[in-house]
């Protein structure tokens, strides 16, 4: 499961203990949880982010950098911060069939994750091609219209359900 982080969340919450509180009401591993967080969340204070990312990661939780491209992009991030998946922002996948310099630094990210070890997810997928061309650069995973409009909590368990043919719960 995807959470998004809120900077506020971020800053001003004890995440690991919220998160770890969560966890335990759910009875979930944290290896089932992935938090999104913006670059923006990360730069206002550094070395708390740093702290609190450690924190989270002796949780077994996975760690998106949410938007990657768009904020400030310091390449020291990937080195500083313990992030497991760069999450490419729509603003670069929607148009990179038509606009080259999208293009690039699409395949650019995806060529520097591969080497860092780091997960891809692309944001924006709304047509077969475009998701055929980002699995043929190594893109790995997938966000967007192409795959599901936006559900509620029980439309996407619906979904979920059905994907993979599961009887309702009882």
């Amino acid at each position: 499961m995807g959470v998004n982080v809120s900077g506020i969340q971020f800053a001003r919450d004890n995440l690991a203990k919220v998160v770890t509180d969560a966890l335990a009401r759910a009875e979930l591993p944290g290896d089932r949880l992935k938090l999104e967080i913006t670059e923006s969340a990360l730069v206002e204070n550094p070395d708390l982010a740093n702290q609190v990312l450690r924190q989270l990661k002796d949780l077994n939780i996975c760690l998106a950098l949410d938007d990657f491209g768009t904020g400030y992009s310091s390449l020291s991030y990937l080195q500083r911060f313990p992030i497991d998946v760069l999450k490419i922002d729509r603003s670069f996948i929607t148009d990179m069939l038509a606009v080259q310099d999208n293009y690039k630094i699409v395949n650019v990210i995806l060529t520097l994750a591969r080497n860092l070890g780091k997960e891809t997810v692309a944001e924006g997928i709304e047509t077969t091609e475009l998701a055929d061309t980002l699995r043929s650069l190594g893109c790995q995973q997938g966000q967007g219209f192409l795959f599901a409009r936006g559900l509620s909590a029980i439309e996407s368990t619906d979904f979920v359900r059905a994907s993979f043919q599961l009887s309702p719960a009882r």
